[in-house]
């Protein structure tokens, strides 16, 4: 199959790619990329003791899905627990106002999750599990409240969450998971257990794999404004598989994306299009010297090539988006330029060098027109890196509506 990268454009698009609009099938329509949680970022005292975490606690967490459907059901993952997960008791509900990070839900409107039938479920090392399904209504961009009891808690300081959550979840002592509110509960905005939401439906989704940049850092807590929370006119579910930190080839803050496509991509239900926009921090953390950028350069768009060739094998298209801006920033910029120099030619390669099925110029909706190599000031939170709102809304509006359908 012939790519082209032209912007906006994709290319022919096998049969196998085809979604027939009148079968509905379990679908994505909200993802966390699972983490390995550091150490700052556990469950606060009194729900993180010395060899365990969430002994007889409630949490609570709310989540923004992206297409909706008739049936709803869950995903809990210990992708990097250090011992099983005991689930006791779970339930869904809708939060009050519909507003997220909120620990309140509408009274009545609270269902029990099971597991095969049962009440509780436990989740060996390494493994996830899926709920029953549980017939409450949701629309797109509606928020959902996921409420878990777990009365032994887990026994490690290893635990799976995603700590970039920009969402406000609640710890609480004792059971409490159908609870209309948890007054006294202590908020973190980190989400912990939980990796998916699945709606029965009748369309598509994509996958974006991303950094910070797709996770939202500089966005607003409980405002989902992350740029793909801002995309609009989407008539497939968007999926953020993001993590602050992560790079295409190296482990940082969770796996490389090599090392968690498949997880994150290739066996994610519904998926039949992906987005990758990352390579920043891979360019950042390389010595900013002329060696090490031409070493680092070759290797970046073999990896991209890699990730179309494995996701092409199970009929999933490859869109690519430039990467932005880091001029001025202190950790990533250098003065000699040889990482500007590096983001400039991946960025052309990913234009003009057929990579992917389609390109998205994420750098020039928001680079600076008078000094390119520099974020728009209006899109910038400061640290010359990472945007705000109205840069990520500036992201979000240079997808190509194409790739949406």
């Amino acid at each position: 199959m012939k790519r082209r990268a032209l912007l906006g454009v994709t290319a022919a698009v096998p049969a196998a790619w085809t979604l027939r609009p009148d079968k509905k099938r379990w679908i994505h329509t909200w993802t966390a990329m699972p983490q390995l949680t550091e150490p700052a970022n556990l469950p606060p005292a009194p729900f993180t003791g010395t060899s365990s975490v969430l002994v007889d606690t409630t949490l609570r967490q709310t989540v923004h899905v992206t297409a909706g459907g008739s049936k709803v059901r869950f995903r809990f993952s210990n992708a990097f627990g250090g011992a099983a997960l005991p689930i006791t008791a779970a339930a869904v509900a809708r939060p009050v106002d519909g507003r997220a990070g909120v620990p309140a839900i509408v009274p009545g409107s609270s269902r029990p999750l099971t597991f095969g039938g049962r009440a509780s479920a436990t989740v060996p090392v390494g493994a996830q599990v899926v709920s029953d399904p549980v017939a409450l209504p949701v629309g797109r961009g509606a928020n959902l409240t996921i409420t878990v009891y777990l009365a032994s808690g887990q026994a490690t300081l290893s635990l799976t969450s995603h700590p970039g959550s920009r969402t406000t979840s609640y710890l609480i002592a004792g059971d409490q998971h159908t609870a209309v509110d948890l007054p006294g509960a202590v908020g973190v905005a980190h989400w912990y257990l939980i990796s998916g939401v699945e709606v029965e439906a009748d369309v598509p989704a994509m996958a974006i794999v991303g950094d910070s940049l797709t996770d939202g850092r500089g966005s607003t807590t409980d405002g989902n404004d992350r740029w793909p929370d801002q995309v609009r006119g989407a008539r497939v579910a968007l999926l953020n598989q993001a993590a602050g930190g992560n790079r295409v080839l190296n482990d940082g803050l969770g796996p490389n994306v090599l090392a968690r496509l498949d997880r994150d991509v290739l066996a994610t239900s519904g998926v039949d299009r992906m987005l990758i926009f990352e390579g920043v921090n891979d360019i950042g953390t390389a010595p900013a010297t002329v060696d090490a950028q031409k070493a680092l350069l070759e290797e970046l768009i073999s990896a991209y090539e890699q990730i179309v060739t494995r996701a092409h094998a199970v009929d999933i298209r490859v869109y690519g988006a430039t990467i932005t801006p880091f001029g001025g920033n202190t950790g990533y910029d250098d003065p000699d330029g040889y990482r500007e120099a590096t983001r400039t030619a991946v960025n052309s390669a990913i234009r003009h060098n057929r990579i992917f099925d389609g390109v998205a110029d994420f750098d020039a909706a928001v680079r600076d027109p008078a000094l390119p190599r520099q974020l728009r000031a209006g899109y910038d939170t400061g640290d010359h890196l990472h945007l705000n709102p109205a840069g990520y809304r500036a992201i979000a509006e240079a997808v190509p509506s194409p790739w949406l359908r």
